[in-house]
């Protein structure tokens, strides 16, 4: 595994213990194999379709944003730093017949190595397990060409966020195990926004991904209190 400081053990060993069940949409995962429709829905608006782009994942887990963009056609890399969340998701994509390199390395080593090598960057649910999202922002921003695009989803820190993404989701409904997020972790969007700046990064589109029982998942840009995801453009050369 390609270490890196920016990485929180108690983290991969939380997510390596799950990696089995990556692929159970009845499982652990189960609310991100319900809203993975609407993620990649979004990331394909934002990006004009990932029909033979060159897209890197960052903290991909078992794949599943990953395997959706490669079969929508790009030419995907997924980077983790949980191998044992790394060895499911190449087998089920060979079991899938998808082409998708995965890789055990940090995102700032990366970056470092590949720079300026992508059309696309996505980084989703990881930004608030991580010591020092920024340093993954700007990794995710080294990756990308000019006029690129990148992609983050987190969740927002509020009461509300607590309530639900928290007590709801772990406690009271059970969709994620106790323990999986820590409130302090999460980042508000002008927070993310402050990173993104920092880096030359334009935002484009920023929306919230909402739960009610009736409707089940949907996005709202209206209300970014809890989970929500952000598209954004590097500069082009001529910009």
């Amino acid at each position: 595994m390609a270490q890196s400081d920016n990485v929180d053990v108690k983290e991969i060993e939380k997510f390596s213990a799950l990696a089995s069940r990556w692929w159970d949409p009845e499982g652990e995962f189960k609310p991100l194999h319900q809203i993975n429709p609407l993620r990649v829905d979004f990331i394909q608006q934002q990006c004009d379709g990932v029909f033979g782009k060159r897209v890197v994942d960052i903290g991909c887990g078992g794949g599943l944003v990953t395997e959706a963009l490669a079969q929508a056609g790009a030419e995907v890399t997924g980077i983790d730093l949980a191998e044992q969340s790394l060895q499911v998701a190449r087998l089920h994509a060979l079991e899938s017949g998808l082409k998708i390199d995965y890789q055990c390395i940090a995102a700032e080593t990366f970056a470092a190595e590949h720079a300026g090598q992508y059309d696309l960057v996505t980084c989703l649910e990881m930004l608030e397990h991580v010591p020092d999202p920024a340093s993954i922002v700007n990794a995710a921003a080294q990756l990308v060409k000019p006029g690129g695009t990148l992609v983050f989803s987190t969740l927002n820190r509020n009461l509300k966020s607590w309530l639900l993404g928290i007590v709801a989701a772990e406690y009271v409904l059970r969709w994620v195990p106790k323990g999986t997020h820590e409130h302090a972790k999460f980042i508000q969007p002008a927070e993310l926004l402050r990173m993104t700046d920092a880096v030359g990064a334009r935002p484009v589109a920023m929306t919230g991904i909402h739960y009610l029982p009736w409707r089940g998942f949907y996005l709202d840009a209206s209300n970014v209190d809890v989970n929500y995801i952000v598209a954004l453009r590097m500069p082009a050369e001529n910009d």
